[in-house]
């Protein structure tokens, strides 16, 4: 089995029917991208992204966000080194490949904002040094809905931050009944085996990266974006961001598709989770999520060969 199944299967192992959000949690992970997973609690957002870093040989740390949790502990701090007699840096959570925010939107907005700069630059800047972070970095963070007591909502510039965001949903019967069964005496999560190791993982995010995108492909994937911007029902349309995230994402579809190039299939599977948390919708309008889907929908389907020549 190639490296993208046997992950995509570890993960699987843990979290019963939710086969297509483990595999856009991996496309955005070989996409260099993050990953915002919105749900209620107890749907398993938590143990999707603890799964994913423990099937891959990356660090990985969690955050667990709190209304006490501070910018510093995120980003690190410069402290006084008595024996030294000068001031050292102490990284802070964010130093690892796979950083997993719990519960995102209960910090305070200033607190949410110490990411921008890492997920964005993959540096952090203490007391005016920068700190390069390593590569691979991914943020996956969880964040419950803005309904629920205690949350505080994402800047916008954070979301757009975002590679893509996706939902996990209730479990159907057969899964539900059989993570009563299987968690019943043990978490299997505590005994998930690496399956890709951290070089294996850097092949696999190249490889990923020199998918072939044709010029109608990437045309097409301009022409969704812009069409957002226009569509009466948008206030706030997709980004020129948006836009590049979305041609990252196709093209580590296509890699776990085993394809060495991007179909508009790709685009049009991945578009809702790349483009919809980045909208904002007319009041009284049917919402962001319609609104992607009538644009895709909407916009013509590049023809002819998509394939290296």
């Amino acid at each position: 089995m190639d490296p993208a199944g046997r992950i995509v299967q570890n993960v699987a192992s843990v979290i019963d029917g939710k086969t297509q959000a483990i595999e856009t949690a991996l496309v955005v992970l070989l996409a260099e991208g993050h990953l915002l997973i919105e749900d209620v609690p107890g749907v398993g957002k938590t143990v999707l992204a603890k799964a994913l870093g423990a099937s891959v040989g990356s660090s990985v740390r969690r955050i667990q966000f709190t209304p006490d949790l501070l910018p510093s502990d995120i980003t690190g701090v410069a402290a006084f080194n008595q024996r030294a007699a000068e001031f050292e840096f102490k990284p802070g959570a964010v130093f690892a490949n796979i950083v997993i925010g719990d519960e995102i939107n209960r910090a305070s907005p200033k607190t949410q904002s110490a990411l921008l700069e890492a997920m964005e630059e993959r540096q952090v800047t203490v007391d005016g040094t920068t700190h390069a972070l390593d590569a691979p970095f991914t943020v996956i963070a969880t964040q419950n809905p803005m309904e629920m007591e205690g949350t505080y909502a994402l800047p916008e510039a954070q979301r757009d931050r975002f590679m893509a965001r996706i939902s996990m949903g209730y479990p159907d019967e057969d899964a539900e009944l059989a993570m009563l069964r299987d968690r019943d005496a043990a978490n299997p999560l505590d005994h998930l085996p690496q399956v890709v190791s951290s070089e294996e993982l850097q092949q696999m995010i190249a490889t990923a990266r020199a998918v072939h995108v044709s010029e109608a492909v990437e045309r097409y994937c301009v022409d969704i974006a812009r069409a957002t911007r226009e569509d009466t029902a948008i206030r706030l349309g997709a980004s020129p961001r948006a836009t590049l995230q979305l041609v990252r994402a196709a093209k580590a579809l296509a890699y776990v598709r085993r394809r060495d190039f991007v179909l508009p299939d790709d685009v049009d599977e991945l578009a809702p989770s790349v483009l919809t948390h980045r909208l904002i919708a007319m009041r009284g309008s049917d919402g962001p999520d319609a609104a992607v889907r009538r644009v895709v929908a909407a916009t013509p389907v590049p023809t002819g060969s998509l394939e290296r020549r």
